[in-house]
């Protein structure tokens, strides 16, 4: 055992004889600066000099703090609030005042219904208010492994996930999968939880007009030429297309079909955000791909919010099993949100019931839906923005006046009136210092399977009294 180790440092004693001279040169180098790395402080210290009490005080008496937010005016429309008193269903009371409601998004009137009330209340008596508690630390109760069957029963996909916060359901999806390198081909009118997931993802985002194919297909052709100057980068580079069903800012849909085939063309995943889509599109409320007859199974994610059709509160995405899965240890707002209340995961499991045991309220939305569009049509100085199927439709002035500050104003002036008379409409609000492309001004009117003809009538002259006196 000595005999071996002395042979060995033979060994290194000849190695060291042969190395060539600049070896030893640079390796002594190494070693002298590595023995001054250890020796040597971390920092060095400066002289200081210090203050008089009395330079003190006269420091602290100039000192003038920056204010913590930016001034702002007390008549700004954020900080004048219109009070709700009960629950806003087909009456809303506003201010004290009873109201039809055309600015809620209860398409299937199911917030106030009666069965789904007694669910939450059965279960509020059985587990409490809330969790206390993400899904992984002890916030999963049966409920939510119910409600997410039930999901991807009624989507007909392997597995569903729930979220308990509708925003953060899309916002912690996109970039669970794309990250740092990858790319994402988003629509220019993409709502603002898409906008901070593609921020969350930190990928490369491309953004195509709003609709327009042969603008994607552009910009797909030019990745594809991108891809094979560096075939092995193009390997491992994830490449996405994001679109909503149903936007929620123009009231548009999506061209699915045309989306699938491109798809397949360019190899890319497809992201669909179906929040205002679930529930409203489709035989039995499947939303966009039910709409156009598209196999499910084309697309690789459906995330959609359960705050609009549903009437609850969180959100979901569905799609393949392992696709799914990941989100368990990597979507932020599931891993480290507080879990859905079970009242709530409860009720919006008696919505899908009350969905699946009568699908003719979908029929029913849309025909509503037809008929609100049709009504709307020709009000002078005002403008219908969407598809004659959708639930919440916009109306914008047909000539801006150049401010959007006043083109706002001029719109409130116009939900008052309303509101004077009975009849609840609201402005599209927008993070206007936050959008990417900021939409237009507009009224938001939102269409539900509980107004009558007597409301929708009341709705539409009230709007075309207040548009005939106030756009002159």
């Amino acid at each position: 055992m000595a005999s071996g180790q002395q042979w060995v440092l033979v060994e290194m004693v000849q190695a060291f004889y042969e190395a060539p001279a600049y070896h030893l040169i640079l390796e002594g180098i190494l070693i002298l600066w590595i023995i001054r790395l250890l020796f040597s402080k971390t920092y060095k210290l400066h002289d200081t000099y210090k203050l008089t009490e009395k330079e003190k005080e006269d420091l602290i008496e100039e000192w003038q703090p920056e204010p913590l937010v930016p001034p702002v005016s007390k008549d700004h429309p954020s900080l004048s609030y219109d009070v709700v008193t009960g629950p806003p269903s087909h009456k809303i009371t506003i201010n004290g005042k009873e109201c039809i409601n055309f600015a809620s998004f209860n398409f299937l009137g199911l917030l106030d219904n009666e069965r789904v009330k007694q669910k939450a209340l059965a279960s509020l008596k059985k587990y409490g208010v809330g969790t206390c508690g993400p899904r992984g630390f002890y916030g999963t109760f049966d409920v939510h492994l119910e409600l997410e069957s039930r999901l991807a029963k009624f989507m007909k996909t392997e597995e569903a996930i729930i979220y308990s916060y509708g925003f953060a359901t899309i916002a912690s999806a996109i970039p669970a999968y794309s990250k740092r390198g990858d790319i994402i081909f988003v629509d220019e009118a993409a709502c603002f939880s898409i906008q901070k997931g593609l921020q969350a993802s930190r990928s490369f985002i491309k953004y195509f007009k709003h609709n327009n194919m042969e603008d994607l297909e552009r910009l797909l052709s030019e990745q594809e030429l991108e891809d094979q100057k560096n075939p092995r980068k193009a390997r491992v580079t994830r490449k996405f297309i994001l679109v909503e069903g149903l936007y929620i800012n123009t009231a548009d849909i999506c061209p699915l079909p045309e989306l699938v085939k491109m798809k397949y063309k360019y190899k890319v995943r497809i992201f669909l955000e179906e929040s205002m889509s679930f529930g409203v599109l489709g035989e039995h409320g499947r939303g966009v791909t039910e709409h156009f007859g598209v196999n499910i199974d084309d697309i690789d994610l459906i995330s959609a919010n359960m705050e609009n059709a549903v009437a609850s509160i969180g959100g979901f995405c569905c799609g393949r099993s392992f696709v799914i899965d990941h989100q368990r240890l990597s979507g932020q707002g599931y891993c480290f949100s507080a879990s859905l209340p079970p009242m709530l995961a409860a009720a919006a499991i008696e919505a899908l019931n009350i969905m699946e045991e009568d699908p003719d309220i979908f029929t029913i939305l849309r025909d509503k839906s037809q008929h609100i569009y049709n009504a709307l049509q020709g009000i002078p100085g005002l403008k219908l923005v969407g598809v004659q199927f959708a639930p919440a439709l916009h109306l914008q002035l047909e000539r801006s006046s150049g401010s959007r500050d006043s083109d706002m104003q001029l719109l409130r002036t116009i939900v008052d009136y309303c509101l004077e008379r009975r009849v609840a409409l609201t402005l599209a609000r927008y993070l206007e210092k936050e959008e990417r492309f900021l939409p237009s001004p507009s009224i938001r009117v939102v269409v539900t399977i509980q107004q009558t003809e007597e409301d929708v009538q009341k709705a539409v002259s009230c709007i075309r009294e207040a548009a005939a006196v106030l756009l002159k």
